[in-house]
């Protein structure tokens, strides 16, 4: 049930739609629904949202906002990533609280993901 004023939905540009749908079946196991040639959405993905076909796509570099997975073991999860297409942009750092790293997906959004770190457990 959607919220009074908190984000409910996000959307993102994609120059690859069925890449990027690929990518994101693969890795993070979700599903989609098509709205015509030009939309895809997906739900119950922590954050509901969709992708349409844009030349566009959202990078840090270009001051896009940065959402971040999370993942119990950040090392396969990196895998993935890489065995589905996406591209390593920032390997594994720390930080206080944990340790992440970005990727870029196939359709050319950057996205992180963090775990925990397996040092202060």
């Amino acid at each position: 049930m959607p919220k009074h004023e908190k984000i409910d939905y996000v959307e993102f540009g994609s120059s690859d739609l069925a890449a990027t749908k690929s990518f994101f079946e693969s890795v993070f196991g979700w599903s989609f629904v098509d709205y015509g040639p030009d939309y895809t959405a997906f739900s119950n993905e922590g954050l509901d949202g969709g992708f349409y076909t844009s030349s566009s796509s959202s990078t840090t570099e270009a001051g896009g906002a940065l959402v971040v997975f999370y993942s119990d073991d950040l090392e396969a999860t990196l895998e993935k990533v890489q065995s589905a297409g996406g591209t390593i942009c920032k390997e594994i750092f720390s930080f206080p609280g944990g340790r992440r790293f970005q990727f870029i997906e196939p359709g050319g959004n950057e996205l992180a993901v963090w775990g925990d770190d397996p040092d202060s457990e």
